[in-house]
């Protein structure tokens, strides 16, 4: 969370906020970083009535990059470990577990035990008392992650996506009244992606039936934001 005099800056996971965080920290003077991936209702109340800024992710390409970044870490996080069965499913069947975490009511169980009590400044940042509400919600991992972090969809919230976020990010912080300077808008549009984690097209990582489970599980974000597969 990056907060500044006229904004507050919403970091979804793995869905371009390292890129825009170092940005904002660069560029904006003031701006400070509360947390790690906190979500909307951590931020302090002073700046509580600021405009809310963020970014989203297509939800196919979000699980790809999540599933390449952990099966490649020595220490995957638990997530990962419950989801994947400690590293022995692949990706289809890792993915599938992540998208019913609403309704595995023993997998969910075990990850809860095994997330941390309380936040932390690290990776996710998900500790079990967050993840619990998404029992019976109905919702894939990356829509709840979405209704954690950003709250209610509403005037103050504005939710640009990571594809176009080079072309996106001057104007969003321009209707809040930050000004964007030439060095700040050299940088958002040539500055070398961060945080990123090498793998195939996403498109390659699906079958019929794992892309029509995602397009079910995460169809609050797929809609919201014009998301399609491929595209």
């Amino acid at each position: 969370m990056i907060v500044t005099d006229r904004f507050v800056f919403l970091h979804l996971h793995k869905s371009g906020g390292t890129f825009v965080n170092e940005c904002l920290l660069r560029f904006v003077p003031g701006a400070h970083e509360i947390g790690y991936h906190l979500p909307r209702q951590r931020i302090p109340a002073p700046a509580a009535s600021l405009p809310v800024l963020g970014f989203v992710r297509n939800p196919w390409s979000y699980y790809v990059s999540w599933h390449a970044f952990q099966s490649a870490r020595p220490q995957p996080n638990a997530l990962y470990r419950v989801t994947s069965d400690d590293g022995r499913l692949d990706f289809k069947g890792t993915i599938t577990n992540l998208l019913e975490l609403a309704s595995d009511e023993a997998r969910l169980d075990r990850l809860l035990a095994e997330l941390p009590p309380e936040y932390g400044n690290r990776g996710i940042n998900l500790p079990g008392f967050a993840l619990a509400p998404i029992r019976g919600s109905g919702l894939g991992f990356y829509s709840y992650l979405y209704r954690y972090l950003f709250g209610a969809d509403d005037a103050q919230l504005a939710v640009g996506r990571m594809e176009h976020l080079r072309e996106e990010l001057p104007a969003m912080l321009e209707a809040t009244g930050q000004p964007v300077s030439d060095e700040m808008r050299a940088f958002i549009a040539e500055a070398a992606p961060l945080n990123t984690t090498p793998h195939a097209r996403y498109t390659d990582y699906y079958d019929d039936e794992l892309r029509e489970r995602v397009a079910g599980s995460d169809a609050t974000v797929i809609a919201r934001h014009g998301y399609r597969f491929g595209g």
